[in-house]
């Protein structure tokens, strides 16, 4: 479990957001936080979010031989 950036509740370790539904929405509306929550879960999907990590962080599609060592 990971912690809310802004008022510490418990999310999910999965979530691509580092804050709570709630403090999404009070910070960026229902509808901003709807296309926040889907452009961050296309971009986990492409591994976008995984810039700058050396190593195999997806199995499935990456084959051992593509890891990129220091």
């Amino acid at each position: 479990m990971k912690k809310c950036v802004y008022c510490k509740a418990e999310i999910s370790s999965d979530s691509v957001i580092d804050f709570c539904a709630e403090c999404g929405r009070k910070a960026f509306g229902e509808k901003m936080l709807k296309v926040i929550i889907e452009n961050m879960e296309n971009a986990r999907e492409k591994g976008d979010l995984y810039q700058g990590i050396i190593g195999n962080f997806n199995e499935e599609k990456e084959d051992t031989d593509s890891i990129r060592t220091l």
